[in-house]
């Protein structure tokens, strides 16, 4: 029976030192090319990222809607890679224009009226990667967004333009450096 329980302290020990010996190795491991959120850069070659302002350039024109948007698309690659942002000459650039901001109705109720409409928001986007101009683009993003046709647009633009906002700045995210 002696002879069992140091055998067994033995394995628990090895097993121990297994599982040190493994954190310690895959500690000292650094992936700098992939990212869990989504990002597939190669931090090696890619160092910057320069983003234009992005003009309203829509007929219908609500002014706090470039500022929501041009927050939101320096914020994500802030905060999801580790590009610097830069002014000038970065090795990725964007730019574009926002170029559709319009309301449809999009259902009619029984007495013949508008009873949901759709609002639609669409970005223009140039993307340069100086790094690999195979990867270069120009093409529209869009999203929508429905609210009831009982409420004022003005009760509702802010909440739905930050909704569409999101959305299609994750579009341009995935399309730039996700590489999906």
């Amino acid at each position: 029976m002696g002879k069992y329980r140091n055998i067994n302290s033995a394995v628990k020990w090895l097993s121990v030192a297994c599982v040190c010996v493994m954190s310690l190795v895959l500690g000292a491991c650094s992936i700098d090319f992939y990212k869990f959120n989504g990002a597939s850069i190669d931090y090696t070659k890619t160092k910057t990222i320069q983003i234009d302002n992005f003009p309203i350039r829509s007929a219908y024109v609500w002014a706090p809607m470039q500022s929501i948007f041009q927050n939101r698309l320096t914020d994500i690659f802030a905060q999801q890679t580790k590009l610097r942002q830069v002014k000038r000459g970065g090795d990725l650039q964007l730019a574009g224009e926002i170029v559709g901001f319009d309301q449809f109705n999009k259902g009619i109720s029984s007495d013949g009226y508008s009873s949901q409409v759709q609002l639609k928001m669409t970005v223009n986007v140039r993307f340069i990667n100086n790094v690999n101009h195979k990867e270069d683009f120009e093409k529209q993003f869009s999203a929508t967004a429905e609210y009831p046709a009982t409420q004022q647009l003005v009760s509702v633009q802010e909440e739905l333009v930050t909704q569409m906002t999101k959305d299609i700045t994750d579009q341009i995210f995935n399309a730039t450096v996700a590489n999906w």
